[in-house]
């Protein structure tokens, strides 16, 4: 049992199990229906995503200082307590089930969900290396 990292809409892994989309939009153009059939999510957890600054900011982080600039506010906005508590839950979730998390940028590295796995990793989430 296991948490995998990906990258929403990409084809879903053999027994990768419920995809949540740690996003702060659903995919543009698709239907609601059709976002599980799609390989997007099955469902969207929004809390999980940077803050819309915050997701501005990654985007135009073009260093290295930039990059972890984001990552150091990332970090704090998952540090509250309802963040934080979200994050032990999957987790300790992760010892019984599989299941995977994601978002849609290309680039694991220059995505938050590169922090989000060393945030679960520091919990001691079981993760599928990838």
């Amino acid at each position: 049992m296991a948490i995998r990292i990906v990258r929403l809409g990409s084809p879903r892994a053999r027994d990768e199990g419920l995809r949540i989309g740690t996003v702060r939009r659903p995919p543009r153009g698709v239907p609601k229906s059709e976002f599980a059939s799609q390989d997007w999510y099955d469902v969207w957890y929004p809390n999980l995503a940077p803050s819309a600054d915050l997701v501005k900011e990654a985007q135009e982080a073009a260093t290295p200082k930039a990059w972890a600039a984001f990552a150091k506010k990332y970090r704090a906005e998952m540090g509250t307590p309802e963040n934080a508590r979200t994050l032990d839950l999957l987790a300790a979730l992760s010892h019984g089930s599989d299941f995977s998390m994601g978002c849609y940028c290309e680039d694991e590295s220059h995505c938050h969900r590169s922090v989000l796995r060393t945030l679960l990793s520091e919990r001691g989430a079981n993760l599928i290396a990838g």
